[in-house]
């Protein structure tokens, strides 16, 4: 039954909050009246969120006890949403360092209850023939149950909504694959539930009865393949059905090598993903309607799901993406700023030009730079760099944007995340594609005396060791293509756009 305090407000502590998940869950706990906390080992990439000055954000990271012991002061409810998938070989070691940190923290400052959002296991696979990723989740699940602390630890399978890796996936494969010769894994069977349901039985599970500690299988109403689910999704987007032939040689490495060529989920997520789909994975109860009840047409079905994403994205609603968490492995040092910096070569590539148009129109131009608008300059280079970074592992050039014409601290953009926007000024993108070293990409728009615009575009690299000087010095050649091409195009861009569109000069956000 549901608990009796169901009206009582909570202070929850978030972690992940950058993350698909976590960046939705807290406007849905700030919207139940509860008072949120966010842990970030970033905060400033929660800055432009439209929930930001609604809550309390604290720095911290779940493998540092310190950290962690303070975020969780005064705290009745902790969620644990991170997880350190594609951080290398000991991911594993992890998130069981992480897991037990949190653990550890949350006892001993007294708090009510952990929720954690895990992966459904099937029951007839033993955990250590279990992908290494599920075994993970699975761990980490079975640490926070046995901390002491009240658990609500919640197993899902494919979760549909716009901007999920698994929505991402299913998306690009059928609208890009009109015939497709897939792996076996397409035949076995999968409860999908919608993130709109995910969301309801994580804010409701802060109200569970003390006693109840345990795991809780949640999903949709329906049980499908994969193969259905491409089917279904080629019927609500208006595609021709899809010709499909499975092939057992296909193992889940292969798998992630073509989910790569073919989506924007890059080889180090789709890999864990394509290894979770060879189980069969079903719920086994519903136990968690007895806490968090589902109201009518709860949960969602499949198709409504699908019909809720596509919509979202066909609007450019998309709140959070897959992608909204910072790439594991990837390069998160900050620019430095000291003109006199100590810390070895930086290399620049500077471009200046004067612009035909407003501040405001230039602006435009660049906060709506890459997805699908481009990078204004020679695109073959861009593919090709894009696809070459594909080839290595990297993230590659197809994660697009989140929102076609508004840019927010932490947003990734094709192989580049926003580092710093100052609306109607500055515009700063760090490179996370395989470098040897850091780059950095910004752009300036200033106003002269005459109320015009000045464009100014400055690359920047810190090599790493000879490879990274080695690297700068052999494509410095082409810049003047690309870097050159890009400030000029953006230039006659800014000075096509409608007069309407020019005012005011810091764009409202």
């Amino acid at each position: 039954m549901p608990s009796d305090s169901a009206e009582k407000p909570m202070h929850c502590l978030v972690t992940g909050a950058t993350g698909y998940i976590g960046g939705r869950l807290v406007p849905e706990l700030l919207k139940a009246g509860h008072q949120v906390r966010c842990m970030a080992r970033s905060p400033e990439k929660l800055r432009d969120y439209p929930w930001a000055g609604e809550v309390e954000v604290v720095r911290g990271d779940v493998t540092d006890a310190v950290s962690v012991a303070s975020a969780m002061a005064d705290i009745d409810v902790a969620y644990y949403l991170v997880h350190a998938l594609t951080t290398g070989a000991d991911f594993e070691e992890t998130d069981r360092k992480s897991a037990t940190v949190f653990a550890d923290a949350a006892r001993e400052r007294g708090v009510g209850r952990i929720v954690y959002l895990g992966g459904l296991t099937p029951p007839d696979v033993p955990e250590r023939e279990l992908s290494p990723h599920l075994r993970s989740r699975a761990e980490v699940g079975r640490i926070l149950l046995d901390s002491g602390v009240p658990t609500t630890a919640l197993r899902a399978a494919v979760i549909i909504g716009s901007g999920s890796a698994s929505f991402e996936m299913l998306r690009y494969l059928t609208e890009r694959l009109p015939v497709m010769v897939t792996p076996s894994w397409v035949s076995t069977r999968i409860q999908p539930i919608a993130v709109r349901d995910v969301l309801r039985y994580l804010v409701g599970s802060a109200l569970m009865p003390a006693e109840v500690s345990r795991t809780f299988d949640i999903g949709g109403p329906d049980i499908i393949t994969y193969r259905d689910m491409m089917q279904r999704y080629a019927e609500i987007a208006a595609l021709p059905p899809r010709l499909i032939l499975p092939v057992p040689m296909l193992t889940p490495r292969l798998s992630s090598h073509w989910i790569g060529l073919v989506t924007p989920v890059p080889r180090s997520i789709a890999r864990p993903l394509a290894e979770s789909l060879r189980y069969e994975v079903v719920c086994r109860e519903h136990d968690i309607a007895q806490y968090v009840p589902d109201g009518a047409g709860q949960p969602f079905t499949f198709e409504k799901a699908l019909r809720l994403a596509l919509q979202r994205v066909r609007e450019a609603q998309v709140t959070t993406r897959w992608s909204s968490a910072s790439v594991p492995g990837v390069p998160s040092d900050p620019l430095p700023t000291d003109p006199d910096w100590a810390g070895g070569s930086l290399y620049e590539d500077v471009r200046e030009l004067d612009v035909d148009a407003s501040p405001a129109a230039l602006w435009k131009v660049i906060e709506g730079i890459g997805g699908e608008h481009g990078w204004y300059s020679f695109p073959l280079a861009w593919v090709v760099r894009g696809s070459l970074d594909r080839l290595v592992g990297g993230v590659g050039l197809r994660r697009g944007r989140r929102d076609t014409d508004r840019l927010r601290v932490g947003d990734s953009l094709d192989f580049w995340r926003v580092e710093e926007i100052q609306p109607g000024r500055l515009l700063r993108l760090r490179a996370e594609m395989r470098l040897p070293g850091l780059a950095w990409l910004e752009m300036h728009t200033e106003q002269d005396e005459h109320g015009r615009a000045h464009y100014r575009q400055r690359a920047l690299f810190h090599p790493r060791g000879l490879l990274g000087h080695a690297y700068w010095w052999s494509v410095s050649p082409f810049h003047a293509i690309v870097f050159g091409g890009m400030a000029r195009n953006i230039a006659r861009a800014a000075s096509s756009v409608p007069s309407a569109a020019e005012a005011p000069a810091a764009l409202p956000r």
